[in-house]
């Protein structure tokens, strides 16, 4: 990383150098030696001035390659700024599936506008992605690939490929189609490269394809390109015709934003985890968690005043409330995030469901007993009350059983509701256990005030 930081630092003073001497030649002997990922760290480093620079040094075809590599929010704000031919001519060379999605986020007017001046092919294909619905296999499958014919031979491919290869997102799979476009096979780069050069394609494809339809979620594309080792899986429509393909690097991409909205979900910051967003924005996308764990919080007060007459006869019970209600947290998080885990991984089935909830459940006793014996020990050492050791005790022990099963089912029955499980989120549970964990905890107290 040390090498990396410095590699960086050199690059950024040189081509902030060639940009404030203003030569465009200079500039471009240099910066497209980078590659382009490095090309996008330095962009996104520079001023307004200095980026507009670079916009006429650089041909649209060549600064494409750096602007995919960039966040979607910060393409959108470079878009805006670039000369409007420029940005066009941008959008025609984009991968189809990486322009719809950020014509996506540009407003409407805007959207248009550029729409209006692309070239009509280019066009009609990003808006024919931008119709199916987000999250799923047609929002983001690419419709630039390589088709071919059964009946060809693979030197009439391999000489096809030289023309067609250049304009594909990827050529390490060819998918085979039929008269009427249904996919019917596929046949890998190596493939091609090993075989006779008279050999037909019929011959070496391989007739049994995983693809995905078009409506399929994008967590089960997923799920899939890791199951069966893909590089790319195409997308069919009900009639198995093949209507584009979804590559690795699409499906990194969706798991980021998979992993990025389940932990938001389960901390209840969904939408402002970006830490580019102000603080103002920000503060209303957290607003109605806030405001509904506040509600929630009332309730746990209402709950300590249902139990005024316990907690003044031994005043001393106030002191391990907050000790009952963190452990009942905390173990209800810890399964929450084993439940939402083994849900988006798909290891969770109705074979196995009452696997992991007796699992759950046993974890908690143990944990519960082992607690229950350590603060036993410590109340009864620090405060010499060996009956506030056993009524702490019990509560510990109640409330972490019970924490593990409230954890793990109520994402279980999200799931089975069809919502996202990680809505049922941390603070959420955690709130949900301070009400159990004070009921319990007074309970337990109430029922053992005759033996003070």
């Amino acid at each position: 990383m040390a090498i990396e930081r410095t590699e960086h630092a050199r690059h950024q003073a040189q081509v902030t150098a060639l940009i404030q001497k203003g030569d465009p030649v200079d500039f471009r002997d240099l910066f497209l030696t980078l590659h382009p990922g490095e090309q996008a760290d330095l962009f996104i480093e520079l001023e307004q001035p200095e980026r507009q620079f670079v916009y006429r040094a650089l041909t649209p075809e060549a600064f494409t390659d750096l602007f995919e590599k960039l966040e979607l929010e910060d393409q959108e704000q470079f878009i805006q700024e670039m000369p409007r031919p420029y940005a066009v001519r941008v959008l025609n060379d984009m991968f189809s599936d990486n322009a719809a999605d950020l014509m996506n986020e540009l407003p409407d007017d805007f959207m248009n506008e550029l729409f209006e001046q692309m070239d009509e092919t280019e066009a009609t294909e990003v808006k024919d992605l931008m119709r199916y619905p987000d999250d799923t296999a047609g929002a983001v499958m690419t419709t630039e690939f390589v088709v071919l014919k059964a009946d060809k031979t693979v030197g009439e491919t391999l000489e096809e490929l030289r023309d067609l290869g250049p304009d594909a997102e990827t050529i390490y799979y060819l998918y085979v189609i039929d008269a009427s476009g249904r996919l019917v096979g596929v046949v890998s780069l190596r493939d091609l490269i090993v075989s006779r050069l008279d050999a037909r394609i019929a011959d070496i494809m391989g007739r049994r394809v995983v693809s995905a339809n078009v409506l399929t979620d994008q967590e089960d594309l997923a799920r899939t390109v890791q199951k069966y080792d893909l590089l790319a899986l195409p997308v069919v429509d009900d009639e198995e015709k093949l209507l584009g393909i979804i590559t690795v690097d699409d499906v990194m991409d969706v798991i980021e934003r998979e992993t990025t909205e389940d932990f938001e979900e389960l901390s209840a910051t969904k939408g402002s985890s970006d830490i580019n967003m102000g603080p103002v924005e920000a503060a209303k996308k957290r607003a109605p968690w806030i405001i509904s764990l506040m509600f929630l919080g009332m309730i746990t007060a209402s709950t300590i005043g249902g139990f005024e007459e316990t907690l003044e006869t031994i005043v001393l019970l106030a002191v391990f409330m907050p000790l009952v209600m963190g452990s009942a947290g905390n173990a209800a998080t810890q399964s929450l995030v084993v439940a939402v885990r083994s849900i988006a991984l798909g290891t969770i089935n109705r074979k196995n469901v009452m696997k992991m909830v007796r699992r759950e459940f046993g974890t908690g006793v143990i944990l519960g007993v082992v607690c229950m014996i350590v603060i036993f020990g410590v109340i009864t050492f620090l405060y010499d009350n060996a009956l506030i050791g056993i009524i702490v005790g019990i509560s510990i022990f109640a409330a972490l059983s019970v924490a593990t099963i409230v954890g793990t089912l109520i994402p279980l029955l999200i799931n089975r509701l069809k919502l996202d499980p990680a809505v049922a989120s941390g603070p959420f549970i955690t709130t949900l256990m301070d009400n159990l964990g004070l009921i319990i905890y007074f309970t337990v107290a109430t029922s053992m005030l005759q033996f003070l």
